[in-house]
């Protein structure tokens, strides 16, 4: 378990809802991965480097709501920039399940 934190630390991510309007392979990435764009309503498109090849093809992909943190500085992987976070949990194999909600929400919502 991680330390604890202050709620302030927490309110400090600017976690949203968007939907994956695009997917390519990453073939400059060390690890197996997409490179992702993902709308987000108002606040645009951004992209994102997920390694999430070994359970969702580039077809499941396309169109699935995710969830990201948008505030995070643009990093460098390979010969892309990554401009948010989207957010999973690895399971027992070591592979990355894509959080989402339940429901079809507005892209660019804010998760409170």
């Amino acid at each position: 378990m991680k330390p604890e934190i202050a709620f302030e630390d927490f309110s400090k991510l600017d976690i949203r809802i968007g939907t994956i309007i695009n997917v390519l392979d990453f073939p400059n990435a060390k690890k197996s991965a997409y490179q992702l764009s993902i709308d987000f309503g108002e606040l645009g498109i951004k992209k994102s480097s997920a390694q999430i090849t070994d359970l969702y093809t580039k077809k499941q992909l396309l169109n699935k709501q995710i969830v990201a943190i948008v505030n995070f500085p643009t990093k460098q992987i390979a010969n892309f920039f990554s401009e948010c976070l989207v957010l999973g949990i690895e399971n027992k194999n070591k592979q990355i399940v894509l959080l989402q909600a339940s429901k079809q929400i507005k892209n660019g919502e804010k998760v409170n």
